[in-house]
């Protein structure tokens, strides 16, 4: 026997139906993940910290930890990186080289030898620059900072040592910690359960040796600009040697002002009591709480990009980046612009230059950032406060325009975060030189039947 079923509409109105919308709608919210840790200039891009057991000892064992920053251009600025975790059972740290935790905790019940540090969930944080040697390992004390991959990768590492109690004696029987934490100084970066990988091996000195660790865990952490703040930190701004307009970036790209829990204070430049604002605002709030320029977009960072002089066979841009956060100099700052002519860059002035290539042959992509010792620290906002430089590029006949934008970047980044962009039909526009010739077509057509009537009233 066969059931026939009758629905009393079709599945083409079921699917348009204003209910079965909404539910789409919400259905698309739960079901589908946030791509907001993902970078499609740096899809690669981590931090990855690697946990060594280098020997055991009588209730524990001694660890090297090493942190590499695989990011392309996301660095780490002063005060620096700290580094959280909690432990599996009830260890604690006996002694500690090339970092510190921030609080011994209830280490009460030792009498005699007292451990560096009891807490449950420590944080590690690097020492400073100048530390006694004897306190120091490989790649410590760097106060916390660390470059970017493709600045310096000699400088995207750190390491710590650290001599753990109360813990298992063996591989198959210690625990690994858990809840890993790393702010780079403040929030964004979110990290992985540790998994245990093949152990690491280290070259002696002499080369002529490998050594291996007796255990190896790594965590991995990325970093998401929506979990760092609720606002983005810069924006851009463009102009071009063929049209008198300014775009300036957007309104309240960064924050509005008056609204201080979006884009923090901000500090009129013409006030009397600039000086005291900017004085109090340093050692008695953290750094990487802004305290910007009153503007009407709020940023801390704008990046100019002006298009600048055209020759026969070149083009010139000229690039500025100014700072307009009172609360923060920029030390190591890079700047990431994607523009499909970077692939014909003939010259740099005054900064330092990569190519980003994540996909290969596509080489659309630029890396700037400024000379040691020249640019490579932006001031505070003043005077002083920009950075700027200018890029010659080739041409390339097949695909180099003036018109509709081409000139302008597609994306730009400032340390490693998104910048805000105009949107394109506010771009300076090319004039028309078209128009022009109909307009002057047309007063020619005029005057010649003026002149004809004139002649034949004649």
């Amino acid at each position: 026997m066969l059931f026939r079923f009758s629905f009393p509409f079709t599945i083409r109105s079921f699917f348009i139906s204003p209910p079965c919308i909404l539910l789409f709608v919400l259905f698309s919210f739960t079901c589908f993940n946030s791509t907001e840790a993902y970078d499609p200039l740096d899809p690669n891009g981590n931090i990855t910290i690697k946990w060594d057991i280098i020997s055991w000892t009588p209730d524990g064992y001694v660890a090297v930890v090493t942190m590499y920053n695989f990011q392309q251009y996301r660095h780490i600025s002063a005060p620096g990186w700290s580094l959280g975790w909690t432990w599996a059972k009830k260890e604690v740290i006996w002694s500690m080289m090339g970092g510190q935790t921030t609080e011994q905790g209830d280490c009460s019940k030792y009498k005699a030898n007292i451990p560096h540090c009891c807490k449950k969930n420590p944080i590690v944080v690097d020492l400073l620059p100048g530390t006694p040697y004897n306190q120091q390992i490989s790649n410590c004390c760097k106060g916390g900072v660390l470059s970017s991959w493709a600045q310096d990768q000699s400088k995207a590492v750190a390491a710590f040592q650290v001599s753990v109690g109360s813990a298992s004696t063996t591989n198959k029987t210690v625990k690994v910690p858990k809840d890993f934490t790393l702010k780079a100084p403040g929030p964004g970066y979110t990290c992985g359960p540790a998994t245990i990988v093949k152990p690491t091996q280290f070259l002696q000195p002499d080369k002529r040796r490998v050594t291996q660790a007796l255990m190896t865990w790594n965590v991995t952490c990325t970093y998401s600009q929506f979990l760092a703040q609720r606002t983005p930190s810069c924006c851009v701004s463009l102009s071009s040697f063929y049209n008198n307009t300014v775009v300036p970036c957007t309104t309240c790209a960064c924050g509005c002002q008056g609204n201080s829990s979006q884009s923090g204070e901000c500090v009129d430049p013409d006030s009397p009591h600039l000086q005291s604002v900017v004085s109090n605002a340093g050692p008695g709030k953290s750094s990487i709480t802004p305290l910007v320029r009153c503007t009407r977009h709020m940023c801390p960072i704008r990046v100019h990009w002006h298009v600048k002089l055209n020759y026969k066979e070149y083009w010139r841009v000229k690039v500025t980046v100014t700072n307009f956060n009172y609360g923060m100099n920029y030390s190591d700052w890079n700047l990431v612009v994607q523009h499909p002519n970077f692939d014909n860059l003939t010259q740099l002035f005054s900064f330092n230059y990569k190519a980003i290539t994540p996909y290969g042959s596509i080489n659309d992509t630029a890396m700037l950032w400024g000379l040691k010792f020249y640019n490579d620290f932006l001031m505070q906002a003043g005077p002083l406060g920009n950075v700027q430089s200018e890029l010659l590029f080739r041409k390339d006949k097949s695909t180099f325009t003036f018109d509709k934008g081409w000139a302008f970047p597609r994306r730009v980044y400032f340390n490693g975060d998104v910048c805000v962009m105009s949107p394109p039909d506010a771009y300076p526009w090319l004039p028309n030189a078209g128009s022009r010739q109909v307009v002057s077509l047309l007063a020619l057509v005029m005057s010649s039947l003026v002149a004809l009537v004139l002649y034949a009233d004649t």
